[in-house]
């Protein structure tokens, strides 16, 4: 350790009392005797060989040397505090920042965080959306939720698996009465919408779950980006995409898109919520977790 470090404890009396021009304040605020602080910062004076602070009446000023130094030692305990705060936990109260899918955010959270935000109103939620399938939990995201596929290798990330959902075709009610749709091999008739960001779902698996012999040569396809995009696409009449409860749910039971066939792929997709163990946000990560865990609990009921 350096030696100049055996000055530490003489600093704390030293900054206390440049702060506050007085040795008698700063014995105050370190709960020790005046004189205690007199012969400690004389003690320093001589060590450093310099003077530090000249009296002028009832106030302590601080010298040329004592006010560079007081510069120094000032940012220096700063930092110091700021260190020992970032590494102490957080309370339930604070910023609480999330990251997840855009879909997943649009359809699923946004829709219901605001009782959330009833039941724990000083815990503000931010929330990111991201199509990234891997998430860096070490900067700026304390949580991350929905269909993200973080990276599990790491020992301190802890994943909690949500709920998951089977995954099916959909369609306008338009083009379901248009193209008759009775049998699973019309659809290879159809424009068939892809999320390129989902691997939970594939049209070759799904018609083989249907028995449908697929040619690539007769498929009629786009990708698309998110969910949300081939929803849209679709509520529009053009073509069909996959979906589940969640996402396009209230959808149908609006009467803008339809389940044509009752065939579903299952496993579906999957959510999750992945964080750091030792995150100094823990108690309002594990707040939040069994908030979602609720909320999956009463859409499962539904």
């Amino acid at each position: 350790m350096n030696s100049e470090l055996r000055h530490l404890s003489a600093l704390r009396y030293f900054e206390a009392a440049a702060r506050l021009g007085s040795y008698s304040k700063a014995a105050l605020e370190l709960s020790i005797t005046q004189a205690a602080v007199s012969q400690r910062l004389r003690q320093l004076e001589d060590e450093l060989a310099c003077k530090l602070f000249v009296r002028k009446g009832r106030n302590m000023l601080l010298t040329a040397e004592g006010l560079r130094l007081y510069e120094t030692v000032s940012v220096a305990f700063k930092s110091i505090v700021d260190g020992l705060n970032a590494t102490q936990a957080e309370p339930i109260e604070g910023v609480l920042s999330v990251v997840t899918s855009p879909s997943f955010a649009s359809r699923w959270l946004m829709p219901r965080l605001w009782r959330f935000s009833l039941a724990f109103p000083k815990t503000p939620i931010r929330v990111s959306s991201s199509n990234q399938p891997n998430i860096d939990l070490s900067g700026d995201f304390d949580i991350a939720i929905g269909e993200v596929n973080c990276k599990i290798d790491d020992t301190l990330l802890t994943c909690q698996q949500l709920f998951d959902e089977p995954v099916f075709p959909v369609c306008s009610p338009e083009l379901a009465k248009s193209m008759k749709l009775s049998q699973p091999d019309q659809l290879l008739k159809c424009w068939l919408v892809s999320n390129i960001s989902s691997h939970h779902f594939s049209w070759e698996e799904w018609f083989k779950k249907a028995g449908v012999v697929v040619d690539d040569s007769v498929f009629n396809w786009m990708e698309v980006e998110t969910f949300d995009m081939g929803i849209n696409a679709v509520v529009a009449g053009h073509g069909v995409c996959a979906g589940t409860d969640s996402l396009a749910g209230d959808f149908i039971e609006r009467g803008l898109l339809v389940k044509p066939f009752d065939i579903s792929l299952s496993p579906g997709v999957e959510y999750s919520a992945v964080y750091h163990a030792d995150s100094i946000r823990k108690s309002r990560i594990l707040v939040f977790v069994d908030w979602l865990k609720a909320e999956a609990a009463l859409q499962s009921m539904s």
